[in-house]
């Protein structure tokens, strides 16, 4: 009797649930015969079936993967040594560690720590984005979307006016502040405010806020942070559950599908979110984004 086929939906799910356990499991045995086994795949062809799918080798998505989180520990959590970074990692040793990194980065760890070339970064990371795109990306549907109504939040907040590669620059500016001033994450939510799209401006024109909720007094000695108001008013509200480098898929389907399908008019604020559970301080996919278009 001939086997039934497995079902293309069956097949996403299985390879989905690898990326999945990948991002839990950073820091354990993701070789090819843990991943095979969580796939339901022969190891014998898993590594195969991966890249062909992916368009990068099982090796190098799990290897970009944990830099990714090492180069956000390093760049945001001056805490966090290096050493600690490296055998999180899954290396025995900083030194393969470093040679590992700046293979892949351009840097040496203690120099993207001082000085992150992001643009190198970014460049780096592509593969990744690209890999992840295909099956870790969330489906929305007009149920998905919430209409509430905000209160007031009074925020600080920092300006990032420029090429969008330079954006880690800003935030890392902004996570000091917060650790300075006593305004972290974990006791005051975190908002983004996109003033615009970086795909329709000039990279000199591209422009985000970084913000805190907080009714801090905010002086000339906070550098460059200033007091704002994310206004009251009804939202229609989508959540993201995984990745928030980009949100660009999210709203274009508030604006181009949930939009006219509400018959709901745009209210003058920008487009913001709110960074509900981060990464790295959780698995990449179990982050959380709230995504608000701000409605009259």
């Amino acid at each position: 009797m001939s086997k039934r086929p497995i079902h293309p939906a069956h097949y996403h799910s299985r390879m989905q649930r690898v990326l999945a356990h990948i991002d839990r499991h950073l820091d354990e045995d993701v070789g090819l015969e843990a991943l095979s086994a969580v796939a339901a795949f022969s190891p014998y062809h898993f590594h195969r079936q991966f890249s062909a799918i992916f368009g990068l080798s099982l090796h190098r998505y799990v290897q970009l993967a944990r830099m990714k989180r090492a180069s956000w520990r390093l760049a945001y959590r001056s805490g966090d040594s290096v050493t600690e970074i490296a055998f999180d990692a899954g290396y025995e040793a900083p030194d393969s560690f470093a040679r590992a990194f700046r293979q892949r980065l351009g840097q040496a760890p203690t120099a993207f720590r001082e000085d992150p070339d992001w643009a190198a970064w970014a460049a780096a990371m592509v593969p990744l984005a690209e890999a992840r795109s295909l099956m870790m990306t969330q489906n929305f549907s007009i149920d998905d979307v919430m209409v509430r109504e905000e209160a007031d939040i009074p925020v600080a907040f920092l300006t990032h006016k420029g090429a969008p590669e330079r954006l880690g620059e800003t935030i890392r500016r902004f996570i000091d502040w917060r650790k300075a001033s006593g305004v972290r994450a974990a006791s005051h939510a975190t908002y983004t405010i996109f003033h615009n799209d970086p795909d329709s401006v000039a990279p000199e024109d591209y422009q985000i806020d970084l913000a805190a909720a907080t009714d801090r007094t905010i002086t000339a000695a906070d550098g460059g942070i200033e007091a704002g108001l994310i206004p009251a008013g009804r939202c229609a509200v989508l959540r993201i559950v995984g990745a928030s480098d980009n949100l660009r898929p999210a709203a274009a389907f508030l604006y181009g599908t949930w939009l006219p399908a509400s018959g709901e008019e745009l209210r003058d604020f920008p487009l913001y979110a709110q960074r509900v559970r981060f990464f790295p301080d959780v698995p990449e996919h179990e982050a959380i984004t709230d995504l608000f278009l701000p409605l009259q």
